[in-house]
């Protein structure tokens, strides 16, 4: 399966200053598989440990964690010599052993040359306890995310439509009206099936959506199951109740984060660990909302947000909405699909490693999306999940703010009118800092 964040790998792996890497992401976003296949295609060899099931190496670390140490046991325990020019050492489930995260401070002072990547499911949860004392500024990070829609596209074996959805967007042409139905038919499709790279790879071997959604069903039993394994007892409950309460807070038309919908009486005391368990897990995503300033984080509100699932299709699935009704558009409800677009665009956003805030006036305007470029443009976004269009809000915005720009995503074909980007939802892949500048 091609990975975008294959060539973020290459590129740690060709730094001159390199740190050791830590790879964050939600489980079965496909971090272990991504980087096995990295070390099988740049590296002569590959020393893979994962701590949750190797306690032979767990104990070598527990007793000495200075780097020549590690290495001389790796050795022995593996029968084979770890050349630090073409051997990748990689610590998986890296959370479940504290001392191994540790040592990667010291691989980056008295052992750089070695090439050493840790990965975890739960690393982030694990990072941010108040009693984790983490290497700071001794690693690089990278986060993986599910399969964005042009990897979709490109494992589909749909690379020339991609590489034309691309050119439209840059010269704002419009898609010769087959191939946007095409790309239109293929985002719904998307809609279903999600990023998760066994869901996706399950959809191209069987060509069968109800065997791909059987595999989203797994994914979110493993995630309960990590819930209730790696939290806090008294926490668990509520982490579950927060996670299962999401397709109910975005199928309100204020998509404000209630937490009186998890639970009557519920307060962010009781609930707010329970959000940042789940945004720690990279399971789901927080959406801030946003005065209009710069920089944007600057003038977040932080008690008011939404939240998103990482995967478009994990929501799909835990909203138990029918399939069919994604493929024959006129039956659905407006509000329903609506909610699913609005996660996969602000999926779309993250991946694309942009922050996502909202914003609101007190006029009761609202735009879906505020983003902010690379060279400090602030760009209004909205979305519509369909070809109508009409609304006030990013008028509104507009007449009030007068930005260089803004965009309307929608099922409309590609354009730019009235100072309006028009942009399908199956190009929302394009939308990053730089192209923001554009």
């Amino acid at each position: 399966m091609q990975r975008k964040a294959m060539n973020d790998l290459i590129t740690w792996k060709n730094k001159k200053n390199r740190k050791p890497l830590l790879l964050y992401g939600a489980r079965q976003v496909g971090k272990t598989y991504l980087v096995k296949e990295f070390g099988k295609e740049y590296f002569k060899d590959i020393i893979y440990v994962n701590f949750e099931t190797n306690d032979i190496v767990g104990k070598i670390i527990d007793e000495d964690i200075s780097p020549s140490y590690i290495i001389k046991n790796l050795e022995i325990a593996f029968n084979k010599k770890i050349d630090k020019d073409n051997t990748l050492i990689f610590f998986d489930e890296i959370q479940k052993n504290t001392r191994a995260l540790t040592s990667l401070k010291y691989f980056y002072e008295e052992a750089p040359e070695y090439y050493v990547i840790g990965a975890g499911s739960l690393l982030g949860v694990q990072i941010s306890r108040k009693d984790f004392s983490f290497p700071v500024g001794k690693v690089d990070f990278l986060t993986i995310y599910p399969l964005s829609f042009d990897e979709f596209l490109i494992n589909t074996q749909n690379d020339l439509l991609l590489n034309k959805i691309k050119e439209c967007y840059h010269s704002n042409e419009q898609m010769p009206s087959q191939l946007h139905k095409q790309a239109l038919d293929l985002y719904y499709d998307y809609l279903a099936i999600g990023g998760m790279p066994e869901v996706v790879q399950e959809f191209i071997n069987s060509n069968s959506m109800l065997n791909a959604i059987d595999y989203q069903s797994a994914i979110i039993e493993s995630y309960k199951s990590d819930i209730t394994k790696y939290s806090d007892i008294t926490y668990a409950p509520k982490i579950i109740a927060t996670f299962d309460s999401i397709p109910v807070q975005l199928a309100k038309d204020n998509k404000k984060f209630q937490y009186k919908l998890v639970q009557k009486g519920g307060t962010s005391s009781i609930f707010g660990d329970s959000i940042n368990w789940l945004v720690d897990a990279g399971i789901v995503n927080k959406c801030v909302k946003t005065k209009i300033g710069l920089p944007l984080k600057m003038y977040e509100e932080l008690d008011s947000f939404k939240l998103y699932m990482n995967d478009v299709g994990l929501l799909t699935n835990l909203s138990e909405f029918p399939i069919y009704l994604i493929k024959n558009r006129d039956a659905v409800n407006e509000l329903m699909i609506g909610m699913l677009t609005e996660n996969y665009i602000a999926s779309s956003l993250k991946f694309n490693g942009l922050n996502i805030n909202y914003w609101k006036n007190e006029f009761d305007s609202e735009l879906d999306f505020i983003l902010q470029s690379e060279k400090g443009l602030i760009i209004p976004l909205e979305v519509k999940s369909s070809i109508h269009t009409k609304s006030k809000s990013l008028a509104n915005y507009m007449k009030e703010y007068n930005p260089k720009y803004g965009i309307r995503i929608s099922s409309k074909n590609f354009g730019f009118k009235n100072n309006i980007k028009s942009v399908p939802l199956y190009a929302a892949f394009c939308i990053n800092a730089s192209s923001l500048d554009d």
